[in-house]
């Protein structure tokens, strides 16, 4: 053997262990599939596998009793017996026949429901899975963009994919039940029909694994581009962005963006369902052509005499069935292939790991009072799979009770701090001290309840001003003197008393009777959310952002008021405000470089005093 030969035989041998591991990669995934069915819905799983075996026992009880009647009604008339006489002779059969016939039909409707019932159960059981899982991952999953490829790869098609893979695994298990009952009278009619018949079949089933493979490779790789058509179309369905699109001639530039990628997609598409018909209907052509030489085979052995009237209609019968039983076993391992392929997205976004541990077994309660205060020592923090510094060596200490505002231009570092000092994410040097004590060593629920936080980008939930206010503390959701008191100190009271349905008034225009409130209005409701908490550390995130110079006045006239009691962390690009505090940080680059009261850092002559007599000489 040359050379090439032996090389052209070692690269067909590798692609064929390729084929076999991916395929068997896939096939993995029936377990898994077959356990979210069942966690779904128990009893209608098991009910759904008593159908299969029944339905799978009734085609050979119905192709020989159909011989029983053939050959009954034959008998009656070479013996020329009495119709009444031949009549009873064939009605016991017949009524045998009416019944499988009964109970045929009656099983393929059992079968419809059970669909129902499994599908609109699974679909609620697998999003609830995906939205828990999701829950518990950390926050930079949701701000890198190949999780919600991840995410998106993961949700599409999954509401029904499993059911398609048991419901594909219970006829495969049919059929060759089915096709096992009825070998034994195919193999005496002829083993080389038997072997015709299941070599047709195969060659459709193999392209069928084939292009299902690419079928799955396509959506998959084309994840970012869906998200992409998605995104166009909920900025162009939603209020939020409807008046820019509208005031700037937005909507048909950003329909043709929409309308590019989802023809991009179906140009693809469309030619890979044409070569996958066009391959199904020659291998279908291949198939009947088998079928019909075995029909011409029964019919001749018939007129030499060898099979009866009654034989003739059971092997038909047998040969009809018996087709239809290898290509259903090959197109149910084509359908739970696909979707095994598939269902492959899901558990590799279920086996996602969070980077912050969440278990509070063995952790510290969180200390109450906070005696000591906060502490970063040496704090280094960068992003995952960034190679840039957010925060760099670090060092701040925050002592109870103290009033701390962070200062500096937008991506300094200072929104990170919080998000660390929250354990939203976890620093990649140094540590973060609460009372002498890593935050690594508390448990992660109590630090996250004893902490309020108000966001620049917080949440306008489309839910109650109630709901709005009491999402703050959930558990206090029905305590209305806490929420009302929250509101009062958030500034949302004179808001909601102005709502027609004052505290339980839908807030946004997305439900019926939804009230929309101004910027500043909704600031305030997410101000009163952040004072639900009943901690002693308060996050405040451009609070007064939105709100007009009156009502900040006000707020921050009760500022001493407000955070009493607590330590509070104040962000904020307005220097009337933050020279309220006790010590003001400024944050340059991810480093500290200055701290001091407002008094000192004007005496310090640095980058606050020039950021401080900028912003008052637009005042001037």
């Amino acid at each position: 053997m040359s050379v090439n030969e032996t090389n052209n035989t070692d690269t067909t041998r590798n692609g064929w262990r390729k084929f076999w591991r991916s395929t068997a990669e896939a096939f993995s995934n029936v377990p898994g599939a077959f356990k979210l069915v069942w966690e779904a819905h128990r009893s209608a799983t098991i009910a759904m596998a008593i159908t299969t075996l029944v339905m799978a026992l009734l085609p050979a009880a119905q192709a020989w009793t159909g011989k029983l009647i053939v050959d009954s009604i034959v008998d009656s008339l070479n013996r020329k017996l009495a119709v009444d006489t031949g009549l009873g002779n064939v009605l016991p059969v017949v009524i045998l026949e009416f019944f499988l016939f009964a109970l045929n039909s009656s099983m393929l409707q059992v079968r419809t429901l059970l669909d129902h019932l499994l599908n609109a159960r699974l679909t609620h059981h697998v999003q609830t899975t995906i939205i828990r899982k999701a829950l518990t991952l950390d926050l930079h999953f949701f701000e890198n963009s190949s999780y919600y490829d991840q995410l998106q790869n993961a949700q599409r098609e999954v509401n029904w994919r499993p059911l398609s893979i048991v419901r594909s695994s219970f006829l495969l298990a049919q059929d060759t039940i089915q096709l096992i009952s009825l070998l034994a009278l195919l193999i005496a009619f002829g083993p080389i029909v038997a072997l015709l018949l299941f070599g047709a079949a195969l060659p459709s089933f193999v392209a069928q694994m084939r292009y299902s493979r690419l079928y799955f490779r396509l959506l998959t790789w084309h994840a970012p581009e869906f998200r992409l058509k998605s995104y166009w179309e909920q900025l162009l369905t939603v209020d939020s962005s409807m008046k820019e699109i509208k005031l700037f001639g937005l909507g048909a530039p950003l329909l043709r963006r929409y309308e590019d990628q989802f023809w991009k997609f179906y140009r693809e598409d469309t030619a890979l369902a044409g070569r996958r018909t066009f391959m199904s209907i020659m291998w279908g052509v291949l198939a009947a052509l088998s079928y019909y030489g075995a029909y011409a085979w029964t019919i001749y052995r018939t007129l030499r005499g060898e099979l009866t009237l009654g034989d003739l209609t059971l092997y038909l019968t047998v040969l009809r069935q018996s087709q239809g039983s290898f290509q259903g076993i090959f197109s149910s391992l084509g359908e739970i292939y696909e979707g095994s392929l598939f269902m492959s997205n899901l558990f590799g976004f279920l086996k996602l790991k969070p980077l912050i541990a969440s278990a509070d077994e063995g952790q510290r309660p969180v200390p109450h009072p906070i005696r000591q205060g906060i502490e970063f020592c040496n704090v280094s923090f960068r992003y995952p799979g960034s190679q840039e510094w957010a925060l760099r060596n670090l060092n701040l200490s925050i002592g109870p009770n103290e009033k701390l505002a962070l200062v500096g231009a937008n991506g300094a570092g200072k929104t990170t701090l919080v998000k660390l000092l929250t354990r939203l994410y976890e620093p990649t040097e140094g540590e973060i001290r609460l009372d002498g004590v890593n935050l690594r060593d508390y448990r992660l629920s109590e630090l996250h309840q004893r902490i309020g936080v108000i966001f620049q980008d917080f949440v306008r939930y489309q839910a109650t001003a109630r709901e709005n206010i009491g999402f703050g503390q959930i558990a206090a959701l029905d305590d209305a003197e806490r929420i009302r008191l929250s509101a009062r100190k958030g500034g949302a009271d004179s808001v909601i008393e102005e709502l027609p349905q004052d505290y339980e008034t839908m807030l946004g225009r997305w439900f019926e009777g939804g009230q929309e409130l101004s910027g500043g209005e909704w600031q305030k409701i997410a101000l009163s959310r952040a004072f639900m908490r009943d901690g002693e550390v308060l996050v405040l995130d451009e609070p007064t952002a939105a709100l007009d110079a009156g009502h900040e006045y006000e707020i921050f006239q009760r500022f001493r008021e407000l955070t009493a009691g607590k330590i509070a962390l104040l962000i904020s690009h307005r220097f009337s405000t933050v020279r309220m505090a006790d010590r003001i940080a400024v944050i340059e680059d991810g480093q500290l470089i200055e701290l001091g009261s407002h008094a000192e850092l004007l005496a310090l002559n640095g980058t606050y005093a020039r950021l401080f007599n900028l912003q008052a000489e637009g005042y001037r």
